[in-house]
Parts: C-alpha cells; structure tokens; sequence
C-alpha cells in the first residue's frame, strides 16, 4: 500500500495538471483558438528542446544497441497492441466497419509521451529517459503508419510524410550530436536555453491534453458505451501490459530499458489519438469511450501496474 501511494504521489499530479487544463477549456480561458498554435509551439519547439535536453550528454545513447532496440520494440509494441485489440472487438463483437476500425486504432496506442515522460522524469532521471525518447520513434513511425492504415483502411504512401515531424527529426538528430559528444562542445548557453524551453513542454503539453478532453467528453457516451469500455480496459488494461512485461522479464534487455517497458505498459490509450480519429473520419464516440474509460481507471492501474512491474522486472 506504501508503494502504491508513493506511486500515487508521482501519478496524480499528472491527471491534476491534464484537470486543470479540462478547467481553464471549461470557463474559456484556454480557448480552442488557442489550440493549433500552443499545439505547433509544442511540437516544433517546446518537445524537440526537451529531447535534445535529455539526449545530449546521455551516455547510454552512445552505445549503438541503443539506437536501434528501443525503436524496434516501441514499434513492436504497437503492432501487439494492434493484435490484442483486434481479438478484444471479436471477443466483444464490437460492430465491424468504423466503429471496429476506431476501437482497433484506439486501443492499440498507448499514451506513449506525454504521461510516461514526467513518470520517468520522477523515477529514473538521467539516461532512461533518452531510451524512452528512442522508444517514442518507434511507437511514432508506426503510429502513422500501421495504426493510421488500420484505422482508415487506406494505403501507407498518403500518410508517410506525417513521420517526418519535428520531435522525430530532433530524436534523430540529437542521437547523431551525441554520438560525438555535443553536450561537451556546445556553448553553455545553448545548454541553459535548450533546459529551459524543454521544461514547458510537459506542462504545456498537459495542459492541451485536458483541454482537448472538455472538447470530446461525453458521459453520455461513457454511459451507453459499456462494451467499448470493458473491451478497452480488457486489452489496454489488462491483455497488453502482461504480454509487454512477460516479454521484459524472459528477454535480456538492460534495467533501462526494461524499465522503459514497464512504463508503457502501465499506459492508457494515448489521448491524442482523439485528434486523429477526429481528422481522418473515424467514429468519435467509440473514440472517446476508449480513450476516457481507460483514461480513468489508468489513474489507479498506472501506480498499480508499476508497483508490480518494477518489483517483478528490476528486483
């Protein structure tokens, strides 16, 4: 129970921030106007001077069998996710066309960045979380490449292009200069400035995160979607987080990694597929019963899932 809370402690300030973000959308403070350029702000600016923040200088990037393990398995963890829901809408007959296409795509991402990061930051600080950075490439090019193509049924060449995004480029760029030590040549203000904008992406990103919930929140969906929900939390609960830490646990992967995998797989399915479902016709209201409800039982099985993992994993 200790360990729970204390896990709690890390957790809650999170979905608090992600609130408080659900509050200011709520008395318009924090207007949908607002939203496509604090989003751009976070993703061309903010993210990518946290990732060269926490990359540069990291030594266990230098290893090259961390340039590639960590990416191959975030994009194995998708395809997983991708399979499990897949059985999950057959074994709870979720309506085939849209609404199963919706629920596959859903379910299958977890909320890869923007809750594991400041989880991380508060449990491993230092070279874990580059591994987690080289984790998100991975579940990144098969966010919008697989998972898309599952969720529209189209062909992979029209969506391509969105993984050449900016966070990406920096994951790459910033293995490349710290593959030749650029943390210890760079000029220390670029250092100070680099610290400093990567420290609001986090907040900002959770910020937009809760906002873009009030946009979508529907308790008349959650009400009347109770299939949806129970089939989410049966894989992205459930299924997904035992098949990812039976697999840490029998394979030889380094503590760093392994810790990187429990984290993911104590996530919820990722928020920002929301948008996605929204821009590329899928039905919302699956959507959003896949998303809130795990959202919301994520708030107690993340402290869980962790407490068991890193137990079982680590020790």
């Amino acid at each position: 129970m200790s360990q729970f809370l204390f896990l709690l402690q890390i957790v809650a300030p999170i979905f608090a921030t992600m609130g408080i973000g659900y509050g200011l959308r709520r008395v318009r403070v924090l207007t949908s106007e607002a939203d496509r350029s604090l989003t751009r702000l976070v993703i061309t600016a903010l993210a990518p001077a946290l990732i060269f923040d926490v990359i540069l200088g990291n030594e266990a990037l230098k290893r090259p069998e961390n340039w590639l393990l960590p990416p191959l398995l975030g994009f194995a963890s998708v395809l997983l996710g991708i399979a499990c829901a897949h059985l999950g809408a057959c074994v709870f007959r979720i309506r085939e066309g849209v609404p199963r296409r919706t629920f596959v795509f859903t379910a299958s991402l977890q909320n890869y960045s923007y809750i594991p990061l400041p989880v991380c930051a508060a449990l491993f600080p230092g070279e874990t979380m580059g591994i987690l950075f080289a984790f998100c490439l991975g579940v990144e090019a098969a966010f919008w490449s697989v998972a898309l193509w599952r969720l529209t049924g189209g062909g992979l060449s029209r969506h391509w292009r969105r993984m050449l995004n900016p966070p990406m480029a920096a994951i790459l760029l910033a293995l490349i200069l710290n593959g030749f030590s650029a943390g210890e040549w760079l000029p220390p203000v670029a250092g100070t400035v680099i610290h400093s904008l990567g420290a609001c992406a986090i907040p900002l990103a959770l910020l937009l995160s809760g906002a873009l919930v009030a946009d979508h929140l529907n308790f008349g969906a959650l009400r009347h979607g109770r299939r949806h929900i129970f089939a989410a939390v049966a894989v992205r609960i459930l299924l997904v987080p035992v098949l990812i830490l039976v697999a840490a646990w029998l394979l030889p992967f380094n503590e760093k990694l392994k810790a990187v995998l429990v984290m993911e797989a104590a996530m919820p399915a990722s928020i920002f597929s929301l948008v996605v479902v929204v821009a590329y016709g899928g039905d919302i209201r699956t959507g959003i019963q896949v998303v809130l409800g795990t959202s919301l039982v994520g708030l107690v099985s993340i402290p869980l899932w962790l407490g068991v993992g890193l137990r079982w994993i680590l020790h």
